[in-house]
């Protein structure tokens, strides 16, 4: 496990909890509050088109930003850099080739099993969110939203917050990889169980590389890719297969 020589004080697993909760509903909640602002309108009507790409993209960049914000907060009470406690560090280079090469391995078989399960590769919520995002101009943003600002605020939630205090030891690193997969899987209520069931495992990658390289800068690289190649699909379904 490639980590600091000096080991850094971590919260508590409850603690790191909390924390995380409360940041989590502070990006929810803003972004909610904000986005009812702009659209001058009920929590129902919000309801009733969820996929709608400006709606989801407004709610990306919201949210995320003030999801990292509030999490730096208990990083800074516990006398901790926040790049060094969150992970925030360029990995040796071999680690993200072989991060790569894995990610591509895991793409190619996650698709084929789609494939040959007769189960669409793209999601209903990706065409929904795409085509609406284009025929509102908001297809760049959109874009910038999904593949990076999305990936960055999870990966600092995910795989460097709550990695740090709930991988506190070698004996904790799987069980504890696997909760935080389970968690982070469990967000993604727009997908149908074969995509939560994706998330999962590409959940279960992110955080044995985070182990191995040490890097939470590494994960939010092949985070990007994996949200990268999932947006190609999706303009390739909606452009040369509808």
């Amino acid at each position: 496990m490639n980590e600091d020589a000096q080991p850094i004080k971590a919260w508590g697993y409850w603690a790191t909890t909390a924390f995380a909760v409360v940041a989590f509903l502070v990006g929810q909640f803003g972004a909610l509050g904000v986005v009812m602002l702009w659209r001058q309108g009920s929590l129902s009507s919000l309801l009733d088109t969820p996929y709608d790409g400006k709606l989801v993209t407004l709610f990306i960049l919201i949210s995320n930003p003030l999801t990292i914000v509030a999490l730096v907060a208990p990083v800074l009470l516990a006398r901790a850099k926040p790049a060094e406690y969150l992970a925030i560090e360029w990995p040796a280079a071999r680690y993200v080739w072989i991060g790569i090469a894995w990610l591509i391995v895991l793409i190619a078989a996650s698709d084929a099993l789609l494939f040959l399960s007769g189960r669409d590769l793209v999601t209903p919520f990706q065409l929904q969110s795409y085509s609406t995002a284009l025929s509102e101009g908001w297809l760049p943003a959109m874009a910038f939203a999904a593949i990076i600002v999305a990936p960055a605020g999870e990966e600092v939630m995910f795989r460097g917050f709550l990695f740090r205090g709930f991988v506190r030891s070698e004996r904790a690193v799987w069980p504890g990889i696997v909760v935080i997969s389970l968690l982070w899987a469990a967000l993604h209520i727009q997908y149908d169980w074969t995509g939560v069931l994706q998330i999962f495992v590409v959940g279960l990658f992110l955080g044995a590389v985070r182990w191995k390289s040490g890097s939470t800068l590494l994960t939010f690289l092949l985070h990007a890719l994996f949200n990268l190649e999932g947006s190609l699909e999706t303009v390739v379904q909606m452009h040369f297969f509808s």
